[in-house]
This record gives C-alpha cells, structure tokens and sequence, in this order.
C-alpha cells in the first residue's frame, strides 16, 4: 500500500502548478526547476541525516555537530562538509595563524562561527547577524558544540565597531548579501586597515563589487579572488550508488549567480 504523499510533496507541487499556469517562458521553466531542485535537494538532505547523522565528516569543520537547519542555502553540503569547498585551504591558514578574533559578520546559523571556535580553542568569536533567527540557532550551535563561553552572539555591526582590530589579531569574515560595499569602507572603519577580510562579494547588488572593493584596499592589502567549485570528496560512499543528479544535488548551495570571495591579508606597515 503507497504512502499518502507528504505536506512538502503537496506544497511543492501545489507551487509547480502555480508556475506552470503562466506562459512557459524561459524564466517560468527556470523557477520550475529551482524549485524542484530544492525539493530534491532537501529529500537528499534528509537523507543523509538518516543515514550518517549531524556529525560533519569531511573538510575544515569535521567533527562539529550541525543540528540545525541553515538560515539560508542548502543544507547538505554544510552537513557533508564541501560547502564553499573553495574556501577550506584559506580556513586552514587562518587556523594555523592563531588569530584572538574572529569576527563573522553575517553569520547566519554560525557555520564559520561556531567552526572556528572549535579550530581555535584560544579564540574569541563575534557573531554578528540582523537576523534574530540565525541568531538563536547559532546560539543554539555553539552550546551543541561546548563553545558557548568563546562565542559573542550579537546584531547589526558598525563602523566603530572594527576599532577591535587595531588591538588585536584579528580576521574578519563577512557575508551580508550585498551590504559589504556599505560596511566595508575602511575610511569609516579604520579597523579594517590593520585586519585580514574574508569576503563574499554579491555581484546583483552592485556589478562592479569586486572591483570597489579591490580599489579600497588594495594599498593596504594583498588581494586574491576566490571563484567557487566543488569538492565531490566529500561526498559519502554510499552516494556511489546514486545518480549523478543526486550527487550534484548534494554539492549545491542553492545559488543562483556567481559570488566570489576576496581573501585580502593587511600588508606589513612597512610595505
């Protein structure tokens, strides 16, 4: 006897059949298969919970306890741990510097966040998001990951705010849909002169965001672009068996345009 279908089946294909009511241009066809994607995507997720639990088991973060649901973006492959595979090598040099301070701007469900404080035991995070929401669940994420004592959950951040760095080694990472060009005016925020940035540039808030923030620091800075990729070595072996849509599926963050990371290292004062 088949299972009745489940409230996120009928929700979806409630919403297919609305989008599939207007004219079948290319845009309609593409929310479609956004949307059926993210549904597949999402029984991937589920899953993997099943079979391999909320323990991640590759990359930077192995070993952290992810029991919670992403604010936003796919959830898989933060559980498998190739998510932002391109960044890993760049988390593995932060680690080995030894900063005090971390500052995580933008920190959603604290995947950085509460990462780094398990990488570096001898560090103070600052968690910083608008969203009272994320904020709860990395909240939740750090006392998961006996972190919570290290870990300074917060909203909005300044300017002013930055000073921080100028008093100890620090690195910021931030993430903030396309309010970097705001935040990240080192002219406003003298901070950021003496601090390594790590930060995703959002192209559909400004074209030329790569390129602003490459002219503001680049006297300052060593600048490198970071473009995205996968890593399907951190896909289990149990997906062997699986398609290669599934195991793609698995791998993607949902994204719908290209978002390059600046990894940008402050230059010694003498150079």
């Amino acid at each position: 006897m088949s299972q009745p279908p489940s409230p996120l089946n009928k929700n979806v294909q409630a919403s297919l059949l609305e989008i599939l009511q207007a004219e079948p241009t290319t845009l309609q066809l593409e929310h479609a298969l956004r949307l059926l994607a993210k549904w597949r995507a999402k029984l991937i997720h589920n899953t993997i919970l099943q079979k391999t639990g909320h323990i991640i088991k590759y990359g930077p973060f192995a070993g952290m306890n992810y029991d919670v649901a992403a604010s936003e973006g796919g959830g898989a492959p933060r559980l498998l741990g190739g998510y932002e595979a391109s960044l890993a090598p760049i988390i593995n040099d932060i680690v080995e510097a030894k900063p005090d301070l971390i500052i995580d701007v933008g920190c959603a469900e604290g995947y950085y966040a509460i990462g780094m404080a398990r990488r570096l035991p001898n560090a103070t995070i600052w968690a910083r998001d608008a969203n009272k929401d994320a904020r709860s669940k990395c909240a939740h994420l750090a006392k998961l990951n006996g972190v919570t004592d290290r870990v300074e959950i917060g909203g909005i951040m300044t300017h002013a705010d930055f000073d921080i760095c100028q008093r100890h080694k620090s690195v910021v990472i931030c993430d903030i849909e396309g309010g970097e060009k705001d935040l990240l005016d080192p002219h406003l925020a003298k901070g950021l002169f003496a601090t390594d940035i790590l930060v995703e540039c959002h192209p559909t808030a400004d074209s030329d965001m790569v390129g602003v923030l490459t002219r503001r620091f680049e006297k300052t800075h060593n600048i490198k672009q970071i473009d995205r990729e996968l890593d399907t070595a951190s896909l289990p072996k149990w997906m062997d068996g699986t398609s290669d849509l599934d195991r793609l599926l698995a791998l993607w963050e949902w994204r719908s345009t290209p978002t390059p990371w600046l990894w940008m290292t402050a230059k010694p004062a003498n150079q």
